[in-house]
């Protein structure tokens, strides 16, 4: 009987134990009870979504406990502790209706009050900015932190709505379900609704007929037999449901001749794998065992090489980069590049105008919150193993905080590139000489997953004072069934919208733009936007050579001379200089954007999505600094009607010689689906570079130490048994 007690005792404490384990290992670190905190106990959508899971720990995302965190800068984000004392402030003020937080982050001290601040000195008034609905009401707060003094702003010349929180989703995807008819309308096509995911997708805005309700448009896939379910469309169902009372205001109901897709082949989870596999027998990895080059001081203060920046996740663009300084190794002094840069919209415009498919133009960092679909990073594969992580602390949709784990990483490349290199010959020299610089960058990533979608957003930093910003695209293409197999199903002038990707599949042509935000702050504030044009000009017989190319130099005056767009063959270089600063020699320092990913819309300016997303029509823009002015496509992006977008304020036309002054850029892709982009799609990047002109003396490679061999650590093959 003891014997029997003993293995019943021992098996309750091990099972005990593997419960533990289990709970540290997939769930976030869980807060002390003392600070209000969305808890998995709550039965929260939030926790039952897959935000809230997080992969297994490594050594270099272990749980951080976020409830002591404090500000040490002016634009170090709120804490757990500051988001609790405004949640109380939000209850407070609509302790008499229900609402709903769709954005409580900090609110920027005004620039001159951060640009003057100093390590050591107080912080400035903390604040924050809340975005919130109620009674069919948008608001936005400035809510002070500490004395709990609220501020609303009026929005009421904006049309639209602030993006839809994670909640909205979660409950909407039910909604279908509790409608008859689309039930019947699903069992008519023969798919169990046991098997049936419904996800919702912004509308965009046709017209005034759809103002006054916040709507969404569910689009059904068949889940079974795979985890690829979008390869699986019910293709012509749409649900169009309100979203404030999950009322469905219309089902279109078209296209039942188009089978459903099959799952055979579309799986890509590696277990569902069968035959030989890719691997390659010795693994590559980036290891430093000495331990990284650069510190984050402070939580968000990070310095590498002779760079540092402050480094914070955002709800709506992702990742901000706040008060980037190279340091000048002449005078050893940090110079100032650039005050403010981020993400601030995306617009991804689908191609094909039947009733089904018009409507998908999605403008992902207004509508659905970019950080907010940014999850946990995967070790190993995300980011390097010589990576660090960062968390974000975000409101839910009650306004309680919640922490999104390894949300950033930030790490150092070396792919054994080259940032200078030269041999000189002893024909001139007495020995030859051989001199390399080797290329050793730092990343900081964010992968943001927006439904099929996943956008890997980097900022790289080099030694050289170039800052290379890139996007890479990934994930799953979208698709629309098809009754055709083959192509010779198909009539000579039938338009598909797209490529025919597998039996039954359609990958619909479509576009990705990325704008971005960028307050260079070149050795100051006070900036110019100079066009250096470049031209073919003839000799006029004046040597042999009938022609050669002239640089013109054009300093815009106002916004709409800044507004760029790029030709081939009439080619511009693109700089933002300090006119108030010259080198030695006399020329002013800059930087310069080096345009990639060119693509441009070829949409009708006129067409509602255009109107919305207009800051397609060019891909660079330059706009007087102004505080309210961030997000490309309105503050208010979900059904806006185009009057609050950045092509709005530019076409203002203010001055913006010798100012301070917003650089705008605008990265394209076209992308024509094929094959290979069947049943995922493999990665497609573009960037550009934001790279110093005139802004040294000299090349700052110069002083980028060499690779030395016994400097190196010696990593030894395993030996073969």
């Amino acid at each position: 009987m003891e014997g029997k007690n003993f293995f019943r005792c021992f098996f309750f404490i091990c099972s005990v134990l593997l419960i533990t384990l289990f709970t540290i290992f997939n769930f976030p670190n869980p807060i002390s009870s003392k600070v209000e905190l969305l808890q998995c106990a709550t039965n929260s959508a939030w926790c039952t979504s897959k935000n809230r899971i997080l992969r297994h720990p490594t050594a270099a995302s272990l749980p951080h406990d976020h409830t002591s965190d404090v500000p040490h800068h002016p634009l170090d984000p709120l804490t757990i502790i500051e988001m609790n004392k405004v949640h109380k402030v939000i209850k407070s003020l609509f302790e008499n209706s229900a609402y709903a937080v769709h954005s409580l982050i900090l609110e920027d001290p005004d620039k001159e009050v951060v640009l003057k601040w100093k390590k050591g000195d107080a912080l400035p008034e903390r604040k924050a900015s809340v975005i919130a609905r109620a009674s069919g009401k948008n608001y936005l707060l400035t809510v002070g932190v500490e004395s709990g003094e609220v501020v609303e702003h009026d929005t009421s010349h904006i049309s639209g709505y602030p993006y839809v929180t994670l909640d909205d989703m979660q409950k909407v995807m039910s909604a279908p379900f509790a409608s008859a008819h689309f039930n019947r309308t699903i069992v008519e096509r023969g798919v169990d609704l046991n098997h049936v995911a419904c996800l919702p997708f912004s509308p965009g805005w046709y017209g005034e007929a759809e103002d006054g309700r916040r709507l969404v448009k569910l689009e059904c896939f068949n889940t079974e037999g795979t985890a690829n379910f979008y390869m699986r469309p019910i293709e012509g169902i749409i649900v169009v449901t309100d979203i404030d009372t999950n009322e469905v205001v219309e089902l279109v109901d078209k296209s039942k001749h188009i089978p459903i897709p099959k799952a055979a082949g579309t799986d890509y989870r590696l277990s569902a794998q069968n035959g030989p596999m890719i691997k390659l027998a010795n693994p590559v990895s980036m290891e430093q065992p000495n331990g990284p080059n650069f510190v984050i001081e402070d939580e968000h203060l990070v310095k590498w090489a002779n760079w540092e920046f402050h480094l914070r996740p955002d709800p709506r663009a992702g990742v901000m980069i706040s008060r980037a300084k190279v340091l000048d190794m002449e005078t050893g002094l940090f110079r100032n590049v650039m005050y403010q840069g981020f993400s601030s919209e995306l617009f991804v415009p689908y191609m094909n105008p039947e009733e089904a498919w018009y409507f998908k133009t999605y403008m992902d960092a207004g509508e659905y919150g970019f950080g907010l679909q940014a999850l946990a990073l995967e070790p190993l594969n995300d980011c390097p193993r010589n990576a660090q992580y960062m968390d974000a602390v975000f409101a839910a949709s009650d306004g309680t905080p919640y922490v999104r784990s390894n949300m950033i990483c930030i790490f150092e490349r070396y792919a054994g590139d080259t940032a200078w290199r030269h041999t000189e010959s002893p024909v001139v020299v007495d020995k030859e000489i051989r001199e390399a610089r080797p290329k050793i960058s730092l990343v900081v990533r964010m992968v943001a997953s927006l439904a099929n979608y996943d956008y890997v957003m980097d900022w790289e930093f080099h030694s050289d004072g170039l800052i290379h910003i890139k996007v890479s695209l990934t994930g799953i293409v979208i698709v629309k069934g098809t009754s055709y197999v083959n192509m010779n199903q198909v009539n000579q002038n039938e338009e598909l919208y797209g490529t025919l990707l597998s039996d039954n599949i359609i990958g619909v042509v479509h576009d990705h733009y990325v704008n971005y935000y960028l307050d260079m702050d070149i050795d100051g504030s006070d900036n110019s936007f100079v066009n250096v044009h470049l031209q073919r000009e003839y000799t006029k017989g004046k040597s042999p050579r009938k022609s050669y190319m002239k640089v013109n130099k054009t300093v815009a005056k106002t916004e709409k001379e800044a507004q760029i767009k790029l030709k081939l063959y009439d080619p511009s270089e693109f700089h933002v200089i300090n006119p108030n600063k010259r080198t030695k020699v006399g020329n002013p320092v800059g930087y310069k954007v080096v345009p990639a990913g060119t693509a441009a819309s070829l949409l009708d300016p006129e067409d509602p999505p255009q109107k919305r997303s207009s800051f397609t029509n060019n891909q660079i823009w330059v706009t007087r600094y102004n505080k309210s002015e961030q997000w490309a496509g309105g503050l208010f992006a979900y059904q806006s009607h185009g009057e609050d977008t950045l092509q709005v304020w530019s076409d203002r036309d203010r001055p913006i010689e010798n100012t301070d002054i917003v650089l705008w850029y605008t990265l394209g892709f076209h992308h024509v689906p094929c094959q290979e982009d069947f049943p995922i799609m493999p990665t497609i990047s573009s960037g550009f570079d934001l790279k110093p002109v005139n802004f040294f003396e000299r090349n700052p490679v110069l002083r980028v130490a060499p690779y030395v061999e016994n400097e190196l650590p010696v990593c030894k093959a395993a030996v073969s048994s």
